[in-house]
């Protein structure tokens, strides 16, 4: 789908209103105060546009409240817009080309490019764990640090660069966490909250990973060490892969990621490889495609509701993240 077939599906502030509202209410109305299913439409001159009121905590609410687009000033065309851009890019927009394409400013689509990631997180207990053969593995990011003559500078986990924790299925999802380091502690709880203990471990030589296997179906791994990428079946390239598209991101756009707001850009990337499907193509080998972008923009609003976004007084921006 195009942007103008995008803007003829969706002319106005009113078919864009109907379509969060069918994207976000798939079930039917939700009260996001109280989750309340029953609600009725407030009608009459004074009323703003979209305004219910629920029968069990008598308060109003719209498809927006209780969302990243809570009491925005923008119109609901610009955010539906910046999450189709973010959503059809390959390896992400920085906040100065959204906010040329937009129309607002630099920090206006900073702040909306951050709300959006906050709606790909996918850490949240009612995402299920990956299963089958899971692929584990660390990568820290962040920027090279200046050269100096007769200075070699350490690397990977030597270095004060954000930990990420990658845990991918094979020709599945991805779930990835931030971590201090690579050691067991560090990594232990990530592993039992997202992986299935019915899984297959595949990591690299990490002594830690083999404490951790002990209560999984089985676990084998490379030595990296040695040069040792593959031995048949048993790699973790997959993770290695989404490693790099975490780099390639960093590189190719951003250039720079913060430590405070890491976990977003990385959700981003998770996001985009999470909403992919395999297609065999011409010459008969399977390759991964996007979803089509209302499949994607139907899968991110699903995940819209209690998480507000609002202003900091240092001119940053916290999320409230209050389920019912």
């Amino acid at each position: 789908m195009t942007v103008e077939e995008l803007r003829k599906k969706l002319p106005n502030e009113k078919a864009c209103r109907r379509f969060l509202e069918q994207m976000i209410w798939r079930n039917g109305r939700v009260c996001p105060h109280c989750g309340c299913l029953e609600s009725w439409a407030i009608k009459g001159p004074s009323a703003r546009p979209g305004l219910y009121e629920c029968s069990g905590c008598r308060r109003q609410f719209t498809v927006t409240t209780k969302t990243p687009m809570h009491s925005t000033k923008l119109s609901l065309w610009t955010w539906i817009l910046a999450m189709y851009y973010m959503v059809h890019s390959s390896k992400g927009i920085s906040s100065v080309f959204m906010a040329r394409w937009l129309g607002i400013t630099q920090k206006a689509a900073w702040k909306l490019c951050h709300a959006v990631r906050e709606m790909m997180d996918t850490s949240h207990e009612r995402f299920p764990a990956v299963g089958g053969v899971v692929e584990i593995d660390e990568k820290f990011l962040g920027g090279k640090p200046r050269k100096e003559k007769g200075v070699v500078h350490k690397r990977g986990k030597g270095t004060k660069k954000q930990g990420i924790l990658v845990m991918v299925e094979r020709q599945g999802v991805v779930r990835s966490e931030l971590i201090d380091s690579a050691g067991t502690e560090a990594i232990r709880p990530h592993v039992e909250r997202h992986v299935d203990k019915d899984s297959y471990l595949m990591t690299d030589q990490n002594p830690a990973y083999r404490s951790i296997a002990s209560k999984y179906a089985g676990h084998s791994y490379v030595n990296h060490g040695d040069e040792e990428f593959a031995r048949g079946e048993v790699h973790n390239n997959t993770a290695e892969s989404f490693n790099a598209q975490l780099e390639r991101a960093k590189i190719g756009v951003f250039h720079w990621l913060s430590k405070k707001h890491m976990k977003r850009y990385v959700n981003e990337v998770a996001f985009r490889w999470n909403h992919r499907q395999p297609v065999k193509n011409r010459k008969g080998k399977i390759v991964m495609v996007p979803l089509p972008v209302l499949k994607q923009l139907e899968s991110l609003l699903s995940c819209a509701v209690w998480r507000e976004i609002r202003r900091t007084l240092s001119g940053g921006f916290r999320v409230c993240s209050n389920y019912v």
